[in-house]
Order: structure tokens, then C-alpha cells, then sequence
């Protein structure tokens, strides 16, 4: 029986989806639940499993090409399920068959069996078992290799060229992790000038293809830069008594939680209370559509703050959902947990869509100002920039050594005008300068 396969709808919001790259090739046998397609949005980049058990017929559409969810993009001819009641001569002949298709979710290494000879019986051990020992293992080729570990795992090892296969796992079932991967990755040596230039690893006098998700970082730039007027305005604030009052907390913070405790918490609670003075900070732009449709500005309901984390090879904005409705503790575990999933490759769809406003922490790469382009459809992106120890004048008239630190925001002018933007910063800077040192997290 035949079986059409349509672009998944990964996540509630996305609406198309790219065939990134094809796992298999048509004639291909492929297991229920083997990865069989890398399919990338605007959210994630995805590896799809297969709902059925058959040989690839034909592919629909070509690597590269966008289309609608819902869309066919491949045939399936599925096959029956393994007869358990099979006598046992077919049972051996469907086990050398799984052999060489490892079950996915496993990594089964390809097992050499040899008929036993009639004349030598197995020799027996002291306890009254056999000490028959089996045969000598290996894992087959990277590609049976690589269906025996995760998809974030797979595309880990893609991005830095390393061949599963050759790998010893460390996992749970002798599976593959990331940590082998990296950690295999560290040991290699140096690739020439002239091998595969990556976005992780690039090559000087190179070419770095533009795909996945950095083809996709691209359009979504160029488009936001381009349909939203972008704004910036800036201004430093005091925050030496939010730095004492994390510098208090972060040693229990991490022994209770297992995360370290940032400025970034604290960030956010001060931007979601201003943001809840100032609504309109949290809308968006709505276009037209349709024939009767009215432009407007759209003000969220919710307040899902994203959080802009830079990766060796992307960028990644996974939310923090009702951020309002968290405290500073809150809030630092959640965002702990996004950013260890992001680091890790384990972000889902889920955890990538639904922001109303962004922080991108560029501070902590020692930036002192940033004018960041705004994530599409969302009214601003904030900063928190590098906090620095300077001399500064106090209301008193004297000198005191403060930890300052700019906050930058880009706005959508069509949203937001320069009255609210900076009515918005004062806000949040008087926030940010009354915080702590003697709150409660």
C-alpha cells in the first residue's frame, strides 16, 4: 500500500516548511519512526520520522524547495509488520534483516553471526551455563550508525564533520551523545585550508554554503529590516545594587537549582513590569489581509519574552512563556533551562515561537552599545550591554564607584513612537536602579 507524505506543521504558528536535505533515496528501505527527511521553518530545523514501515517510491519535491504544510513531498510503499508467529528459520531470517536495519532509538551495533558447526558443541562453563562468548561487533556504516542517535545529534556530527560510526558511545544502549560528538570533535585534528568550510568552523578561502538555518536567519533579517522601520534610543543605568543583590544569592541559587544566577532575571523582571506599564511596547504590527482586512497595531495578551542566545553555528530565540507571571526566580530557571536546551540542540518548535518582545544579552560578550534588528513581528528588542565600574556623581555631589550599564532598544516605528520608546527606558531604567541589594528572588 501506498503512503503520501505531506510537510509536517512543526509548531502551532508555522505554516511552511524547506526540505532541508533527504536522509534516504528512492528504493531505500526504511523502518517506522527512522528519520527520513531534515526539514527546517522559520522556528527550528527538524529531522521527520517515517509513520510507516516500507521502501522510499519517489520524492515529490527537490532539496531547497518550500512549501505549504499539508503539501505532499514523498511516496512510501509500506509493507506488513513482522509475522511474530513466523517459525523459527524465518525469525532468523527477519533478525539478520533487522541486524543490518538497527531499530531506531537504539544504537545496535551490526552483529556477525556464523551458523553453529554440528560437530563442536559449545563448551561447557564451571556454573552449568555456556561460556560461549559472542562474536565481535562493529556499528556498520556511519549511515546505520547515525540512525541509532537523536536527530540533534545527527545534524551535531554533521555540522562538525564527524563520523558516527567511528564514535563509542557513552549513552544509555551505548548510544551516542552529544558529548561524544564534541568531545570527538576536540580530538580531530586540524582540517587543511582546503577541506569543507562551515558557519562553526570557517575555512579561510572558502566558500560557506547558505543553508538550513542560517539561509533562513538571512530572509528573516532582511525582511524585518526591511518592513519595519527600525528606531533606537538608549540610556545607562545604576544597577551596583541588583549586581550585590545577585552576587548574594547566586552561590544558594546554583546549589538549590543547578543553574547559574545572571543580571539576565533580574533584566527581565524590570523589561516585563515596564512593558506592563507600557502595553503598546508589546504589540505588533498588523497588515492587511484580504480584501476587507484593516491595518492595526495588535497588543498582545501575553507576555512571552524571547531570549536571543548565540550558538557556534546559529542563533537561537527560544521564550520565556508568561514571563509576568514569574518572579525572579522563576524566571532564572526557566530561561537556565531554555538556554542549556538551546546549548544542547534539544529546543522543540514549541519553545521557539510564540515571543512578544526580545532581550538579547550582549554584555556578556563585552559589548558597551548595540542597535539589533528586531524580531519580526514584535514592537522592540532590548539589550542588556556590559556592565562597567565607573566614577560617577551622586545626587550628594560626591564620587562613588557604580556599576553602570547602557540598555539599548530597537523599535518598530510603526508601532511605537519616539515619545512612548523613551518613556518606556526611563521606565525600565528606574526599575532596573531600584532593585535589591536586600529583595527576595
Amino acid at each position: 500500500m501506498a503512503t503520501t507524505i505531506t510537510m509536517p506543521q512543526l509548531g502551532e504558528t508555522v505554516t511552511e516548511g524547506t526540505v532541508e536535505r533527504w536522509l534516504k533515496k528512492p528504493g531505500d528501505a526504511i523502518d517506522k519512526y527512522e528519520a527520513f527527511v531534515e526539514v527546517s521553518t522559520d522556528k527550528v530545523n527538524s529531522e521527520v520520522p517515517s509513520p510507516v514501515t516500507g521502501t522510499i517510491r519517489e520524492f515529490l519535491i527537490g532539496e531547497g524547495t518550500t512549501v505549504a504544510t499539508g503539501t505532499p513531498i514523498a511516496i512510501i510503499d509500506e509493507v506488513a509488520a513482522a509475522d511474530p508467529t513466523a517459525p523459527p528459520s524465518s525469525r532468523a531470517a527477519m533478525a539478520q534483516s533487522a541486524n543490518a536495519e538497527p531499530v531506531p532509538g537504539f544504537n545496535i551495533p551490526q552483529i556477525q553471526v556464523k551458523p553453529a558447526a554440528a560437530s563442536a558443541p559449545a563448551p561447557a562453563s564451571t556454573n552449568g551455563h555456556s561460556a560461549a562468548k559472542p562474536e565481535p561487533v562493529h556499528v556498520g556504516t556511519p549511515e546505520q550508525a547515525l540512525r541509532g542517535v537523536s536527530p540533534a545529534v545527527r545534524r551535531l556530527a554533521r555540522e562538525h564533520q564527524i563520523d558516527v560510526g567511528a564514535i563509542r558511545g557513552t549513552g544509555a544502549n551505548g548510544r551516542v551523545t552529544a558529548e561524544d560528538v564534541l568531545a570527538a570533535s576536540r580530538a580531530a585534528p586540524a582540517r587543511p585550508a582546503s577541506g569543507t568550510s562551515t558557519y562553526g568552523e570557517p575555512v579561510p578561502g572558502t566558500l560557506i554554503p547558505l543553508a538550513g538555518a542560517r539561509r533562513i536567519i538571512a530572509e528573516r533579517m532582511v525582511e524585518s529590516k526591511h518592513a519595519a522601520p527600525h528606531a533606537w534610543s538608549m540610556v545607562e543605568a545604576d544597577v551596583t545594587n541588583a549586581w550585590k543583590w545577585r552576587a548574594r544569592e547566586k552561590d544558594d541559587f546554583e546549589r538549590e537549582t543547578g543553574y547559574k544566577l545572571t543580571l539576565l532575571p533580574f533584566f527581565i523582571r524590570a523589561v516585563v513590569e515596564s512593558l506592563g506599564a507600557f502595553p503598546l511596547m508589546n504589540a505588533r504590527f498588523a497588515a492587511p489581509s484580504g480584501s476587507s482586512g484593516q491595518a492595526g497595531i495588535y497588543v498582545e495578551k501575553d507576555v512571552n519574552i524571547g531570549i536571543a542566545i548565540g550558538l557556534a553555528t546559529n542563533l537561537v530565540v527560544p521564550v520565556v512563556k508568561h514571563a509576568d507571571k514569574l518572579s525572579i526566580k522563576g524566571i532564572a530557571i526557566a530561561s537556565g533551562e531554555l538556554i542549556d536546551r538551546a546549548r544542547k540542540n534539544k529546543l522543540s518548535a514549541d519553545d521557539l515561537q510564540g515571543g512578544t518582545f526580545t532581550v538579547n544579552n550582549n554584555g556578556a560578550n563585552g559589548s558597551y552599545a548595540s542597535a539589533p534588528i528586531i524580531n519580526a513581528g514584535q514592537a522592540g528588542i532590548v539589550t542588556m550591554e556590559a556592565i562597567v565600574k565607573k566614577p560617577i556623581v551622586t545626587e550628594e555631589d560626591a564620587i562613588a564607584i557604580r556599576h553602570m550599564m547602557n540598555v539599548c532598544l530597537s523599535l518598530d516605528h510603526r508601532v511605537v513612537d519616539g515619545y512612548v520608546a523613551s518613556r518606556f527606558l526611563a521606565d525600565l531604567k528606574r526599575r532596573l536602579e531600584a532593585m535589591g541589594p536586600a529583595g527576595a528572588l
